[in-house]
């Protein structure tokens, strides 16, 4: 127990509370103390019935069962993994950035989700955050399955790929691929390489809540290769494991 609490401990913090929340509004609703029917994301009972929680409930729940389970566990696998790279690596010291960004990302989902009538979110913010460090890191080498090996910009249409053999449906991660798409391009495509207009920055409340630290890689007047070369300096030369030294389905 102690090594399960040093090893939670060890999460970066923003990440920690999502991974925490993940496990435990899904165990809630499968234990039975809340009903599930309250944690979905229902247009009419958000809107007209004032349930204002259920966008929020809608990003933490999945319904977990014996033909959902593993699906569950591979993508808390993925938010672990992906949301603690970025938060440790491109938004390093800068947790108000993250939180933005995830901010910006969950709303866009929050948005779609109550047009296209999607029930649950947990899936479709992870992939923008995979897709988000995907891009940023989108000349290393990752491994998947079965020894295949690939850039990192070819992982979440990948991961789309495999989601749906395992889950039987590629909206949840094509709503994820295309939000992380949107920040990305407004945040650095846009403005950095074609010289736009900068649509996207952090509120001010965002960094009284959450001040930098000292430490961190630089800021968003960065290019993202300058971040990609950096990442890579740090990780030997550009040469990555996807699992951080282990591919998913080793045992």
């Amino acid at each position: 127990m102690s090594d399960l609490g040093d090893w939670f401990r060890s999460i970066p913090l923003i990440t920690r509370y999502w991974f925490a929340g993940s496990i435990a509004v899904p165990l809630v609703g499968k234990l039975g103390l809340v009903s599930p029917v309250y944690l979905f994301l229902w247009p009419d009972a958000f809107i007209n019935r004032f349930q204002i929680w259920r966008p929020i409930t809608a990003t933490f729940f999945f319904p977990v069962g014996p033909g959902t389970g593993f699906l569950y566990l591979v993508n808390l696998y993925f938010l672990y993994q992906y949301s603690s790279r970025l938060e440790t690596g491109a938004f390093d010291g800068r947790p108000a950035d993250y939180m933005f960004m995830l901010l910006f990302n969950w709303i866009c989902i929050v948005i779609t989700g109550l047009a296209m009538d999607m029930q649950l979110l947990m899936i479709p913010l992870i992939m923008s955050v995979l897709y988000v460090w995907a891009q940023l890191n989108r000349d290393m080498i990752v491994s998947f399955w079965f020894g295949t090996r690939f850039k990192a910009c070819y992982l979440p249409w990948v991961i789309l790929g495999f989601n749906y053999i395992i889950g039987g449906s590629v909206i949840n991660e094509l709503i994820g691929n295309l939000v992380g798409h949107l920040y990305f391009f407004l945040m650095f495509k846009y403005p950095m390489d074609l010289g736009g207009r900068n649509f996207l920055s952090t509120p001010q409340f965002l960094y009284r809540w959450l001040p930098n630290r000292r430490g961190g890689v630089s800021g968003f007047g960065i290019p993202p290769a300058s971040m990609r070369r950096a990442a890579e300096d740090q990780q030997g030369g550009g040469r990555h494991n996807w699992g951080q030294g282990f591919r998913l389905g080793d045992q």
